[in-house]
This record gives structure tokens, sequence and C-alpha cells, in this order.
């Protein structure tokens, strides 16, 4: 905590003002005051690029990234289930885009989202149907 405070004495300052007006208006029994203190400041730490207090678990993917990726499916790292296409599980299930899964779990920028055999059909079925061809 020493250091914490040597670094970044405003987040002090800003702590005992979050929780002075805190108390000032809300009945916290003392036993709770300093846990309270150090949640604030803990959570100022982390708003301003700091360590914070409590250091967060590491993520642990359902299945290993390598076996993630087969020809008939992308297995979801957040939960485990199989698809086909992975984009619109990650929006509606976890609110998240591609890339910040990506970043999440520390995946390369070409990570797939789409199982190869599936993006293969749709790009078989494009061309069949003349799609990206010029029109004469």
């Amino acid at each position: 905590m020493e250091r914490e405070t040597r670094a970044a004495p405003h987040l002090i300052e800003m702590t005992s003002d979050i929780v002075s007006a805190y108390v000032a208006h809300n009945p916290v029994p003392v036993a709770d005051l300093p846990k309270l203190i150090e949640r604030i400041h803990a959570t100022l730490s982390e708003i301003d690029g700091g360590t914070p207090s409590e250091a967060k678990p590491d993520l642990k993917p359902a299945i290993s990234v390598r076996k993630s990726v087969t020809d008939e499916h992308i297995v979801c790292l957040e939960d485990g289930k199989k698809f086909k296409s992975l984009k619109r599980h990650l929006r509606t299930r976890y609110d998240m885009s591609p890339e910040e899964y990506r970043e999440k779990w520390g995946l390369p920028a070409d990570y797939p989202m789409v199982a190869p055999n599936y993006a293969r059909q749709r790009s078989d079925l494009a061309r069949k149907m003349g799609l990206g061809q010029s029109r004469k």
C-alpha cells in the first residue's frame, strides 16, 4: 500500500472525498469503513490505470485454443459451445465483438469466427450465384 501511496497521491485525495461524501449521506457502520475505503481506492486505481488492490483471476478457456477450431465448428472459449459462426453468439450472449473476444483471450487478429467448412460452403454458394463477378 505504501508504494501505491507514493505513486498516486491524487487517488488518496479522491478516495477521501468520495468516502466523506458517501458517509455524510449514508449510514455506514464503523467496522465497514476500512473495507469501503479499500474498495473505493481499488476502483479508482483501476480506472486510473494502476493495479487494483485485488488481482484479477486468470482466464481459463472452456477448451484449449488449439482445439477450438475444427473443420465443422468453432468452440466458444467462454462457454465451450459449438457453432458454425461465433459472431452472433458473442454479441447476444456476452455483448462482445469479435475484436473484444480476440483481445480478451489473446487470439491473433486472423482467428476465425466461422468454421472453415461452413465458410467454404458459403463461398461456393456465392460463386454459384454469380456474386463478385462484374456485370456485362
